[in-house]
């Protein structure tokens, strides 16, 4: 007799995940930041004359590429019901070895490749770490925060690796600097890794059961799916992204700095919580994402034509992220649901016959 085995669907077993997020559920979830940010470039816009230039509105872009890739990885890291820490740590530490590459010599295709490893390889320690040793995302992250960190400094005994003037840095430049025309090559990059991360996220099997490990672990492995590989999994996609931005980052800046920026961790959190995905997973969109990306991107871009210091700039940061994880709590918990039973009027039940 012939036994046929049914692969259990993940969307339709596991509660709460959709086979595909719906228009008016997504924008239920971003909707408020939507009109926030349509409010926000409109007082941008009225207050700094130059800020709805052409060269501004692509200065945002190249600006926010490297906060763009790191917060497309943590979407799928939060989304799963963890968080990384260690991403702005990890891309130093990619950023180092791929300036030792190419200052060695190496051709800019091996260079990329070595960058993108070098995240995955410290991605996939921290999936490990979590998934089958058990050990607190938080205690590992930031232990490899910390591990990265000294990896970029002993790089090159803390030291910038310039490469301006290395052959192979050429192509790099182009592409993260170059234009065709007065569109930023930057700008496509952005958009198909923007596509693929949604496609990935909203239309495989990966990407759904992302959603269920977040939602319900225990559900979720009732149902079939390794749980330990999926949160392995975006660790090593939150690794790769970090060797992304490391390469964006030495495009841009014509070198590889060792040095750490913690308030880019801060706003590629912030972004990823702006955007509607859940602090406690199971929830999230890298639509909202690229929202909360942008967000945070025209904020700072405001604030820098205004002349605001730095600091303040700093601060405005951090009460961001603060304000970011509280509204994810207050969605959690049915806050908003609590709010608009309040002020929605009870309608009388009408009789029939």
């Amino acid at each position: 007799m012939t036994t046929i085995e049914h692969t259990p669907d993940v969307s339709a077993t596991v509660p709460g995940i959709p086979r595909k997020r719906p228009t008016m559920q997504w924008f239920g979830d971003t909707g408020g930041v939507l009109v926030a940010f349509g409010l926000l470039i409109l007082v941008a816009a009225v207050s700094q004359p130059s800020f709805f230039t052409w060269s501004n509105l692509m200065n945002i872009v190249g600006a926010n590429s490297v906060a763009l890739a790191l917060a497309l990885g943590s979407t799928f890291v939060i989304i799963a019901g963890g968080i990384d820490l260690s991403v702005v740590s990890m891309s130093a530490a990619a950023g180092m070895g791929f300036g030792l590459l190419l200052q060695a010599g190496a051709p800019a295709v091996i260079c990329v490749v070595g960058a993108l490893a070098c995240g995955a390889v410290l991605g996939i320690i921290n999936g490990i770490l979590v998934a089958r040793a058990k050990i607190s995302f938080l205690v590992v992250t930031l232990g490899m925060a910390s591990i990265a960190a000294s990896i970029a400094l002993l790089a090159d005994d803390g030291a910038t690796i310039n490469v301006f003037d290395v052959p192979a840095f050429g192509a790099i430049s182009t592409f993260a600097t170059g234009q065709v025309g007065s569109i930023p090559i930057i700008l496509v990059f952005d958009v198909v890794l923007v596509l693929l991360a949604a496609g990935v996220l909203g239309y495989t099997r990966f990407g759904r059961s992302v959603f269920a490990v977040g939602s319900n672990a225990d559900a979720a492995r009732l149902n079939g799916i390794n749980v330990r590989n999926i949160k392995t999994g975006v660790y090593a996609l939150a690794g790769l992204s970090a060797g992304v931005a490391a390469i964006v980052q030495v495009g841009r800046l014509t070198g590889a700095s060792p040095q750490i920026d913690p308030a880019l961790l801060n706003g590629v959190l912030a972004a990823v919580l702006i955007g509607g995905t859940s602090f406690t997973g199971g929830k999230g969109s890298i639509w909202g994402t690229v929202i909360g990306v942008l967000f945070l991107g025209v904020v700072q871009n405001a604030m820098t034509l205004a002349d605001i210091s730095s600091f303040w700039r700093q601060a405005v940061n951090g009460v961001l992220l603060i304000a970011a994880v509280g509204l994810g709590v207050v969605r959690t918990s049915g806050g908003f649901d609590k709010v608009v039973r309040v002020l929605t009027p009870r309608r009388e039940a009408m009789p029939h016959g």
